[in-house]
């Protein structure tokens, strides 16, 4: 990436943190992917969690876990216990593939029913996991697996 495209990406991040504060709901799917197109993508792994309110306005966008180029760390109970702290009531996990391909691993479908099922006991709604590729974002939930 050139110094003037990390330039222009930095901008577009302030950009729709200026649009998120001022218009905190996520009101269509494109404006979502848009956001973690532009927010996770990195050169090394990266975990967001977005906390929602009850009506889907965006609380906080938290980068919980920074990892390598192909793992990161997540703790559960952290997201959650997080989603407590903040009185969310919904959570978007958001992370990155930096190789580019956005399919899941078995530990990215793991962790995401864990967090899943203490969402589920704690009264909290997992609407979706992300993963970004190159170019390209998938939805765990648009594939079935949540």
């Amino acid at each position: 990436m050139t110094p003037q495209e990390e330039t222009v990406i930095l901008e577009a991040r302030d950009i729709l943190g200026r649009y998120l504060s001022q218009n905190p709901v996520i009101g269509s799917w494109q404006a979502l992917m848009d956001y973690c197109a532009l927010t996770v993508r990195g050169p090394n792994e990266r975990f967001h969690v977005l906390y929602l309110d009850r009506k889907n306005r965006v609380i906080s966008d938290e980068r919980l876990s920074t990892g390598t180029v192909d793992h990161v760390p997540v703790y559960p109970r952290e997201v959650i216990k997080r989603a407590l702290m903040l009185n969310a009531s919904a959570l978007i996990l958001i992370h990155n593939h930096p190789s580019g391909d956005p399919t899941p691993s078995e530990a990215d479908l793991g962790m995401t029913k864990e967090i899943q099922k203490g969402c589920k006991y704690l009264g909290l709604m997992l609407h979706d996991h992300i993963i970004v590729g190159a170019g390209t974002e998938l939805s765990l939930r648009a594939l079935g697996k949540l």
